[in-house]
């Protein structure tokens, strides 16, 4: 699994972090996790020329030949690294197999048109630039508590010395800048493989319909809304929780190629939960009230199982299971 950068993040700083600490363990516990700082942030070069996406886009490139990743790999889109996740499956699919997204969106406010947004960003570019390197963390604290507001004194205080260590005022303006241009609407289509999106539902960062968005745009995506003020869900939410089990369940999902069978014990444990509800003839808004997902969540479980199951339809899965069963 390779994260795609966002910032701010350090490699060396992190793993003692209140804040990103709980998520570098749970993905290093359980995936080979390769992890790196963008360009001009962290232990990466910080004066650097090139602040553009594509450049993001070919620095994720870089990683991935350096660490000599050949087969497909899962791709860990955080934030505005989702953007860059999009954009690398989309040029590269046959070096991707599965993509999770978490409170990232397809656009930035630049893009989405939003004139409040542009004024509200101007503002706090505007702040930055003045009292970013200030010793009072004021300044920054207008970042911190917006991607973590419910965050402890300890968390709030351990940000915003994150963020005066990891960046300069120049970059942190010049990222901004450059993050509300992306736009990768027109790429979505072309992302063929799965993809889990979740999305905090009253994160402050990245609007919840933004992610909504991006996922509504995907070929083969399952929405997951967790709950939570916070950009980034700290250790004790009960939606770090529900994040981890989403994770889990969606990379137990093993795909099918061709028409070929797949046996039960090669679908996931959700995805077993939703046949064995098929199987009962129950219908998809009877398995999302039994189960507490979405219909559209329940959808994309369905037809993520009739992939694996080399079948097309309710009526031939539940053929092929009673067939299996006789065997």
């Amino acid at each position: 699994m390779v994260k795609t950068a966002n910032c701010p993040t350090h490699l060396e700083m992190d793993p003692q972090s209140p804040v990103w600490s709980h998520w570098l363990r749970f993905f290093s516990d359980h995936f080979h996790f390769v992890r790196y700082d963008e360009r001009g942030c962290g232990l990466s070069d910080r004066e650097v020329d090139d602040l553009s996406f594509e450049r993001w886009v070919e620095d994720l490139e870089a990683v991935i030949d350096a660490a000599g990743i050949d087969g497909p790999m899962t791709l860990l889109g955080i934030s505005k690294g989702a953007s860059t996740a999009i954009a690398f499956a989309s040029r590269y699919p046959e070096r991707v197999s599965r993509i999770i997204i978490y409170a990232g969106d397809a656009q930035g406010w630049a893009a989405r048109g939003d004139p409040q947004a542009a004024q509200f960003y101007q503002s706090i570019s505007n702040l930055v630039a003045l009292g970013w390197e200030l010793e009072n963390p004021v300044f920054r604290e207008l970042l911190t508590k917006r991607y973590i507001p419910n965050g402890s004194e300890e968390q709030i205080g351990w940000y915003n010395d994150l963020c005066l260590r990891t960046m300069s005022a120049a970059t942190v303006e010049r990222i901004m800048k450059e993050r509300a241009d992306v736009d990768v609407r027109a790429l979505l289509a072309r992302v063929a493989m799965p993809v889990l999106v979740m999305h905090p539902n009253m994160d402050e960062v990245v609007p919840f319909e933004e992610g909504r968005l991006l996922a509504s745009g995907l070929p083969d995506a399952e929405f997951v809304e967790l709950h939570s003020r916070n950009h980034i869900i700290l250790q004790d939410e009960p939606a770090w929780r529900r994040f981890k089990e989403a994770v889990l369940d969606f990379m137990d999902r093993i795909p099918a190629a061709g028409g070929s069978e797949v046996a039960l014990t090669r679908l996931s444990r959700r995805e077993r939960e939703v046949v064995g509800l098929i199987c009962e003839a129950k219908s998809n808004p009877e398995i999302a009230s039994l189960l507490g997902l979405s219909e559209r969540t329940v959808r994309n479980h369905a037809s993520n199982l009739f992939r694996k199951l080399g079948v097309k339809s309710r009526a031939e899965a539940i053929l092929h299971l009673h067939g299996a069963s006789r065997r």
